[in-house]
């Protein structure tokens, strides 16, 4: 691993160098899955289960990789049915908090019958302690963040090309970090301080930029430009961890606030933002005020706000399982916007932070690590052998 250079002419290190073990997104192969609230869930799977046969069936949505009649391995942690769906009776599992999309933190069924490719291996380190850091796709003329950062598990979807999940640590519990072998020592050599995971994820959260290939990170060389630019990552990790891992909520001044000035109604159908009034008007509904800062955040080129809230209301298929949603807009959802608005405002305003640290960067000259080559053990996940996991049909496997 080397990243080397100075002046605008530097060579980031790929991610894939520095956090070595990854997963692709996860591939969920039915939308009615997953929903921006439980009782919908809930309510979806009750459905479900009362019917039989080929109506069964149709609900489904049968692909390739599942069907109601394959028995699967239960998803590590939770608690439920390995048996062919077809016989399923049981009460709907709990659901279990998700990121949809970039910022829309939504629930799913965590039932690996009914989900593609869910990633077991990410679900068996998911705790409390655990981070995710998800690559976004390279836009051509986005300048938006390459990594996001999240403390509940990803679908890990990207505009672009397909993002990677990236988790911190590669065991429970916060056990052994996921960076290359000899990363946090070369970095030591000149910033005798840099130890902590956390430092390394702070660091490529704020310098961290889209390449061709993924994320590339530039490290560099002056010890003020590493605490500054350490010190940026860790607000920004901050803000999307959105009060989780001990932190603070992320809150505006009180005078920049955002509130719902007049209620959203039952079904709205557009989203328009008033620059000069700093407000969402969502149909007869009024959201300010909302920071520019908000309204124009992007993630690979997407308009965030628009994104979350065509995501709640597209009209579903009729006779699926997906048009079982709300009757209106429940008041959580409010609650959500309110809470992204923040969230992006506070994240806008250091994008000039961003900037700036990128041009230190490359005035004051690049580190050029020298590490060993990443070996291919560190690539894979690691081994977890202090519990039984549920296979098909109810037989315990071993890890």
């Amino acid at each position: 691993m080397s990243g080397q250079g100075g002046g605008t002419g530097g060579t980031g290190v790929p991610l894939d160098d520095i956090m070595p073990w990854s997963t692709g997104p996860l591939r969920l192969g039915r939308d009615w899955v997953v929903a921006p609230d439980a009782r919908t869930l809930r309510a979806r799977w009750d459905a479900l289960v009362a019917t039989g046969g080929e109506e069964r069936a149709a609900l489904f949505e049968e692909t390739r990789a599942r069907g109601p009649g394959r028995p699967v391995a239960a998803l590590p942690g939770q608690a439920t049915g390995t048996g062919r769906f077809a016989e399923e009776r049981g009460r709907c599992p709990e659901p279990v908090r998700i990121v949809h999309a970039p910022f829309d933190e939504q629930w799913i069924l965590p039932d690996h019958r009914l989900i593609d490719v869910a990633r077991p291996e990410l679900w068996r380190v998911a705790d409390d302690r655990q981070l995710f850091v998800v690559e976004q796709g390279r836009v051509p003329g986005d300048d938006g963040p390459a990594v996001l950062v999240s403390g509940v598990l990803p679908e890990g979807r990207s505009a672009g090309r397909p993002g990677r999940i990236r988790p911190l640590y590669r065991r429970p519990a916060g056990r052994e970090p996921n960076l290359a072998p000899g990363l946090r020592a070369a970095l030591r050599e000149r910033f005798p301080d840099a130890a902590e995971p956390w430092d390394v994820l702070a660091w490529v959260a704020a310098a961290g930029r889209p390449a061709a290939r993924g994320c590339e990170v530039p490290f560099t060389a002056d010890a003020g430009v590493w605490a500054r630019g350490v010190e940026l990552g860790r607000r920004l990790v901050g803000i999307q961890l959105r009060g989780t891992r001990g932190g603070d909520r992320p809150r505006l001044p009180g005078g920049r606030r955002p509130y719902v000035r007049a209620a959203v109604p039952a079904r709205p159908v557009t989203l328009v933002y008033d620059a000069e009034e700093e407000a969402l008007l969502i149909d007869g509904g009024r959201v300010a005020p909302v920071p520019a800062e908000a309204w124009d955040f992007r993630v690979g080129g997407v308009r965030v706000l628009e994104d979350w809230f065509a995501r709640r209301t597209a009209e579903p298929a009729a006779g699926t399982l997906g048009a079982l949603r709300p009757s209106g807009w429940p008041q959580e959802w409010s609650s959500e916007l309110l809470e992204l608005v923040t969230v992006l405002a506070l994240l806008g305003q250091l994008d000039s932070a961003r900037e700036e640290l990128g041009e230190e960067i490359a005035r004051t000259g690049w580190h050029d690590l020298r590490v060993p080559r990443v070996p291919r053990a560190a690539r894979a996940p690691a081994s977890v052998l202090d519990h039984h996991e549920e296979g098909p049909g109810g037989q315990f496997v071993l890890l």
